[in-house]
């Protein structure tokens, strides 16, 4: 029974911990990796139920429910603390995304697992080695794909804000239910998995931590110009103080004034946070700022006092898309 409890809980914990490891930004704290592994607790509770609920009320056989209605409700439960995540920008590359994504299928496969070994009391390995390194595997990638495919395609100033999690989710339905059909023997299933699985992520990882890299490097570059035009005495000159000098016709010149503070607040913590991903991809420890809580509140002022007209207007120059409203998040954190 030992054996089969180790089989049956720990590969999916130990691939958790080495997708963690692979991130060489530590985009996510453990902290919140464990937040999220209690989410996959939740959702695996609630699935029982109604899964325990709806086969004892639908004349439905097993096989078929397991194939096609069990992954649809369970995939949703564990796709919508993702969601969440991903529509309040507390994720910003596919790397942090994937992982929050497989903590919260792992924690789901933990339950599972646990309680099939209450159910079945069953010592065969076989079946331990296929629910561990398989079944629990599988649920965490699923998850992990959801994430993955949700936050790449997830830009609500250009799209519809909907629909890259509906592709996200019929792709995690699809390949749920393709595993539950076992259209190979299980051991196979187990090794495709096995073998697949970490070959996506760790390409998913490369590329994602390639895009973190060019992000730093060109968003660096663009706002630390424009910090130097906003401190020399030549920023009306620049295309951007001669727009907001423009905005005095339309602006009381005290809100105008707001204007160019919130600018240059949100250029400087932008700094901050790309200064704070490349200390942390260096292994350099990370000291918390206490004027940055300050400064971050002082934002909120201004956002209030400018108004939503006056925020319109300057939006071209702010940091607003998904990524640079997640570094401010990054910063309170740090």
């Amino acid at each position: 029974m030992t054996v089969a409890i180790l089989l049956g809980l720990l590969p999916v914990l130990c691939f958790l911990a080495a997708l963690y490891l692979l991130d060489s930004f530590k985009l996510v704290r453990l902290r919140h990796i464990f937040l999220s592994i209690a989410i996959g607790f939740t959702s695996a509770f609630v699935s029982l139920a109604i899964n325990s609920f709806l086969l004892s009320t639908l004349a439905i056989e097993l096989k078929i429910y397991s194939r096609y209605l069990a992954p649809v409700i369970e995939e949703t439960l564990k796709a919508g603390y993702i969601v969440y995540l991903i529509r309040t920008n507390k994720t910003g590359f596919a790397v942090d995304s994937a992982l929050h994504g497989f903590a919260v299928g792992a924690g789901f496969a933990l339950i599972e697992n646990i309680y099939y070994l209450a159910a079945l009391n069953d010592t065969v390995m076989m079946v331990w080695i296929v629910r561990g390194f398989g079944t629990a595997v599988m649920h965490g990638g699923v998850t992990a794909l959801f994430a993955i495919i949700a936050k790449s395609f997830f830009e609500p100033e250009k799209n519809h804000p909907v629909r890259p999690f509906v592709l996200a989710a019929l792709a995690a339905y699809a390949l749920h239910s393709f595993f539950n059909h076992f259209v190979l023997p299980p051991l196979q299933t187990t090794l495709l998995v096995v073998a697949a699985l970490p070959i996506v992520i760790f390409l998913v990882f490369q590329r994602s931590e390639q895009a973190t890299r060019d992000w730093l490097g060109v968003g660096l570059d663009t706002d630390q110009e424009l910090l130097e035009l906003i401190e020399s005495g030549q920023f009306s000159d620049s295309r951007v103080g001669q727009y907001l000098y423009a905005l005095k016709a339309r602006f009381r010149g005290e809100l105008v004034a707001d204007m160019l503070c919130l600018l240059r607040l949100q250029v400087e913590l932008a700094i901050r946070a790309k200064g704070v991903l490349m200390m942390r991809e260096s292994g350099f420890p990370i000291k918390p700022d206490p004027s940055i809580a300050a400064k971050l509140a002082e934002i909120e002022y201004l956002q209030k006092s400018i108004g939503t007209t006056g925020m319109l207007a300057i939006a071209p120059f702010l940091h607003t898309d998904s990524k640079d409203v997640w570094q401010l998040s990054l910063l309170a954190e740090s």
